[in-house]
């Protein structure tokens, strides 16, 4: 895209009275509101995520955490407000061209391709994220693509799956299908990684190997959005933290800020095991 092109779609947004967020926030949500049935899942929500950071995500059940990881992923429509990342407003957009602008997802419940393998399933977003649009037809699809086997072969190594290259998604456990939906993730290296409880159903070992391989991640730079209910993982990633109650953001800040907030130990910690 060319600058003048840019520069004209900023304008347009502008008018539009879409704001971007200060100079190092890479994703904002700005006034956003989601309504079901008359019942508002989302009001008033703003944030901003600054690049490299990992931003959690925290509340009770039925706050609109999920409901919010869909609007900016494309999923759901705001009945108001937007989502800007990297200065592209992503309202409007469907979820495969925002996915393409460099955002990518693990969903809450693990959504993968059962009939094929697990190395398969890893290379599936990787050829969606190259050549746009993926038709899967797996007798041409995947061959000839050595170089694309192979980096999902160590990015599954990296989520610990190693042993399970060969075997059908379906065979796979909860714990190892989340490890999997993760590695999906990562292969298309994406600038913002929104992760919708990744540790969900995972043993303790399995939940800190996480962590570890999360932390590892931000090493090498990439923005991260988690919402998760464990608050040992949360404290344990998160360089900020925004709580979520009743569809609005109740309190923002630092681990130890979030921590000693009166409101929220009222709101949610209280009900955690912190």
């Amino acid at each position: 895209m060319s600058n003048q092109v840019k520069e004209q779609a900023k304008t347009e947004d502008e008018d539009r009275g879409f704001k971007r967020g200060t100079p190092n926030t890479v994703l904002h949500i700005d006034d956003v509101h989601k309504s079901f049935a008359g019942l508002h899942a989302l009001s008033d929500v703003d944030l901003d995520v600054r690049e490299g950071e990992t931003h959690a995500i925290i509340g009770p059940n039925g706050a609109g955490k999920s409901t919010l990881l869909n609007v900016c992923v494309g999923r759901l429509k705001p009945d108001r407000g937007a989502v800007v990342f990297d200065g592209n407003v992503l309202t409007g957009k469907s979820p495969h061209q925002i996915n393409q602008l460099g955002v990518a997802r693990v969903f809450q419940t693990p959504e993968v391709f059962p009939e094929l393998t697990v190395l398969e399933n890893v290379m599936v977003p990787a050829l969606s994220k190259r050549d746009g649009h993926f038709r899967l037809n797996p007798f041409s699809s995947f061959s000839g693509e050595k170089a694309l086997r192979d980096e999902a072969k160590h990015v599954l190594e990296s989520v610990g799956l190693q042993a399970q290259f060969d075997d059908l998604a379906s065979s796979q456990s909860r714990g190892d299908k989340r490890r999997l939906e993760l590695a999906m993730g990562l292969i298309q290296h994406p600038r913002l990684l929104l992760l919708d409880e990744p540790t969900a159903g995972m043993a303790r070992h399995d939940t800190n190997a996480t962590i570890d391989l999360l932390k590892k991640i931000k090493e090498g730079g990439m923005t991260k959005v988690i919402i998760e209910h464990d608050m040992h993982v949360v404290f344990s990633l998160a360089d900020r933290i925004s709580v979520l109650a009743g569809g609005r953001i109740i309190a923002q800040g630092t681990p130890e800020e979030i921590k000693n907030n009166p409101r929220v130990k009222e709101a949610y910690l209280g009900e955690e095991q912190v």
